[in-house]
């Protein structure tokens, strides 16, 4: 998979101690299952997330956290689930994520439980984005290609 656009743009991004390496979205329905599986891996080996769970602190402006969270990541990282394809559509958080995650063109999607066609049909654009499928790798692949994306763009 050919991912060295998307690269060249973390790399445009930099490193910092402020800066997140990636913006995770995801639906709320996934928020304790696979979402916190993939932020948990992530971050264990090395990556920094943006993580809603994590990040959003009790009697936050929940819009305005996100935002910022948007603004100091380096990339987006989509999880594409099953409830994701429901959430789309309702333009609700993740509609919203995803719209400026793909403006700023430096977005990465991790389908889980679905495929490309079905994330087509809802969102042409993500769908078009190279990324990765749990059906075709394991999560530790994934989260190693991931990581050592990040990491490339650091050296």
């Amino acid at each position: 998979m050919a991912l060295s656009p998307l690269r060249q743009q973390i790399e445009e991004r930099g490193a910092s101690e402020t800066r997140k390496d990636l913006f995770l979205c995801h639906a709320w329905d996934d928020r304790k299952g696979m979402a916190k599986e993939l932020y948990e891996a992530l971050t264990a080996s090395g990556v920094s997330v943006w993580f809603s769970e994590q990040h959003l602190a009790a009697g936050t402006p929940m819009m305005r956290a996100i935002d910022k969270g948007l603004a100091a990541s380096r990339a987006g990282l989509v999880l594409v689930t099953p409830a994701m394809l429901k959430r789309l559509p309702a333009a609700g958080v993740a509609d919203k994520e995803l719209s400026a995650l793909l403006e700023g063109e430096v977005v990465l999607p991790v389908v889980h439980g679905t495929t490309y066609p079905a994330l087509r049909d809802v969102s042409p654009l993500l769908a078009s984005r190279s990324g990765y499928d749990t059906a075709e790798d394991t999560l530790e692949e994934i989260v190693e290609k991931i990581r050592d994306l990040v990491s490339l763009s650091e050296a």
